[in-house]
């Protein structure tokens, strides 16, 4: 089976003008004004299979906005080929259109004034969807997104996150198979963002549908997906399993340690570092090789009641990353 989404040198390149403040500064880029090249996307290559939930990473202005916007076709390339489901998407076909949906997080899609369900009797018409078709799919995402009666309150009515929801809504009401999710928690609660990570997760699992996710809230990644992608300055960083990344670019491990008394710590041989010792509960960093060895010595040496290995903060993993450090 072909991968619904295929990306191979995909380049995306700006030209944008540039100056010094002032008002001399002005007057001399009427007659000769300076440009800067901008490399948005530089080269990435990467396929996402049905039914995939892969996180797509990488600081501000890294290019995955940009990515994400050729994908769904509003905009064309510089270079490169993308296939999504069989369609090139900047052909802008009405049968591309119909099977994915770009949702960007705070952009808003509904009529200010109306209620929600005005606006999706709108993309009921724009997309023909089947009277029978669109009951069954408005009451699918009133259970998955608990709307009751948002639908009937006028959108400047809501609060952003109930204002979330229902853009969720309007966007998959024709059932598309593939969905580019750009930040869809920004700005959230923590109960709010929970509530949008549990339905991706249920309409993933319920119609099989392909997600590409951008997020800058690693719990999110964490809980939705298994695979990520991290670019940075347009190029691809990183391709492959959450926990991969963790493995290959964790420096350290966490070893906590819980004492049933008080004792001598003891000497680590600057093999690690012992970060806080907090009454009976002591915390030591070491390095990933030196953490068996570490953890050992604790437990012959100390009288422990309990103790943990943990890998660092997915956050501090991709900051190295992004830093250029680890392997």
């Amino acid at each position: 089976m072909p991968p619904d989404v295929s990306v191979s040198d995909l380049v995306k390149h700006y030209v944008v003008p540039e100056r010094a403040g002032g008002l001399r500064a002005s007057f001399r880029s009427v007659l000769r004004r300076k440009h800067r090249l901008v490399r948005a996307v530089d080269g990435i290559s990467f396929e996402v299979d049905r039914g995939e939930v892969v996180g797509f990473l990488g600081p501000n202005g890294a290019g995955k906005t940009t990515a994400l916007k050729v994908l769904s076709g509003l905009l064309h390339p510089t270079d490169g080929h993308v296939d999504v489901l069989g369609f090139t998407p900047w052909d802008r076909r009405a049968e591309y259109l119909s099977r994915i949906t770009l949702i960007m997080g705070q952009r808003q899609q509904l009529f200010w004034d109306l209620p929600a369900a005005d606006s999706f009797l709108v993309n009921k018409a724009v997309f023909g969807i089947d009277d029978a078709v669109y009951t069954r799919t408005v009451d699918l995402l009133t259970e998955l997104l608990d709307l009751g009666d948002l639908l009937t309150k006028p959108v400047r009515q809501l609060s952003l996150g109930e204002r979330m929801k229902v853009e969720l809504a309007a966007g998959l009401l024709h059932t598309p198979r593939v969905l580019f999710l750009d930040e869809p928690t920004i700005g959230l609660d923590v109960t709010m963002q929970q509530r949008i990570r549990e339905f991706v997760t249920a309409y993933n699992a319920e119609t099989g549908a392909t997600v590409l996710l951008t997020s800058h809230y690693m719990a999110d990644v964490k809980a939705l997906a298994r695979r990520v992608i991290v670019i940075d300055q347009g190029k691809l960083l990183y391709d492959g399993a959450l926990d991969g990344l963790v493995r290959r670019y964790a420096p350290h491990k966490t070893i906590t340690v819980h004492l049933e008394r008080e004792a001598d710590l003891p000497d680590l041989n600057g093999q690690a570092e012992i970060l806080s010792v907090d009454g009976l509960q002591v915390t030591v960093r070491a390095g990933k090789d030196d953490a068996p060895e570490i953890t050992g010595r604790l437990l012959t040496q100390l009288p422990i009641a309990d103790l943990s290995v943990e890998d660092p903060p997915l956050e501090e993993v991709i900051d190295q990353v992004f830093r250029g450090e680890g392997p």
